[in-house]
């Protein structure tokens, strides 16, 4: 039986690009069995890679023991302890990976061709067509390593069994699940707050609302939308990762930014309706696997220089707001219309 070639991944962050890699990884692992993949990643990121066969994952604490060029030589040191790799797949592609690969046994790099110049002539305007998607982008550097993946017929893990703990937050409502994580990182990303109260108070006299989001101004701002309306109920900050991706698994639908939540739930085979701003899905960002219909774009027409950045960190004065040319009443026939 010939040996177990060891695939390299580095993934560290962020949380939305991570996920993504998480249907490619599996679609990797099932059409190529007889492959072995470490992923490099943060440790709060190791759940998102549960279930999947034949992954293992070393964890990287860029902040801590692996800070900067001596600690990136002391985590390739205990990586080449662990083993001599056949291959390393950088899906990050940024100083930190391209540092710790000199330092790596291997002879066979491939890194992620991010498409920066399409993406740079995209937010200027000077194209307007859906670039490939991240997705495609982390399979083309296996197809250059020689592992063609198809991701056109992905399988998705089973629905979690909800812990004791899980449920004694949320309940064992017979209504349908609908999860809603109304952050993002960048205010040009976010539906207005007064509308995303109009589409909770519609939705939740027919549907549980489960609330997600993280930090402490989140979390304040979740508990009261908790408080405000019945048969909603925040888990931030209540829940390992572990339990909240039970949850998700749980869903009938998760409503959410362009952002992390998005690729979390569609990681886990649920459908996902987003809500775009400033970004626009033609930067290959939409989650995975979900109808172009799913994602709810800001009018072009109000916001011609939408996209006006690929990570919503950047826009022309009034255009913070652009995802409110969408109505609380897209938004609600829209998860009416699927769920």
């Amino acid at each position: 039986m010939p040996k177990q070639k060891n695939i390299l991944i580095i993934r560290l962050s962020a949380m939305g690009d991570v996920a993504m890699s998480v249907p490619v990884l599996r679609a990797l692992t099932q059409q190529y069995p007889e492959v072995k993949i470490t992923v490099l990643t943060r440790a709060f990121f190791k759940p998102f890679f549960r279930n999947i066969n034949n992954v293992t994952v070393f964890t990287a604490d860029v902040k801590g023991e692996h800070k900067g060029i001596p600690g990136l030589y002391k985590l390739a040191r205990q990586l080449n302890k662990n083993q001599r790799f056949y291959a390393i797949a950088d899906l990050h592609s940024v100083l930190r990976s391209k540092i710790l690969k000199k330092f790596l046994k291997s002879k066979r790099f491939v890194s992620i061709d991010k498409g920066r110049k399409e993406k740079k002539a995209l937010i200027n305007g000077k194209l307007f067509e859906p670039l490939k998607t991240t997705h495609q982008r982390y399979a083309d550097v296996f197809e250059a390593l020689g592992y063609k993946i198809d991701l056109s017929n992905p399988k998705f893990p089973e629905k979690a069994v909800l812990s004791e703990n899980s449920i004694s937050i949320i309940g064992e409502d017979s209504k349908k699940r609908i999860g809603i994580a109304p952050f993002a990182a960048h205010e040009g990303k976010m539906y207005l707050l007064e509308l995303m109260q109009q589409v909770i108070e519609t939705l939740s006299k027919d549907f549980q609302i489960v609330l997600f989001g993280g930090g402490q101004k989140e979390i304040t701002v979740l508990n009261d939308l908790e408080n405000s309306f019945k048969n909603v109920v925040n888990v931030a900050g209540k829940l390992s990762l572990d339990e909240e991706l039970d949850i998700i698994s749980n869903l009938d639908v998760m409503l959410s930014m362009d952002s992390g939540n998005a690729h979390v739930a569609a990681m886990l085979g649920i459908k996902v309706i987003t809500i775009w701003g400033v970004t626009h899905p033609y930067a290959g960002f939409a989650p995975f696997n979900q109808p172009k219909d799913y994602g709810l774009l800001a009018d072009r027409n109000k916001y011609p220089k939408v996209p006006t950045s690929v990570y919503g960190n950047k826009y022309p004065e009034g255009y913070q707001n652009a995802s409110g040319s969408i109505s609380p009443e897209m938004v609600i026939a829209k998860i009416k219309s699927i769920i």
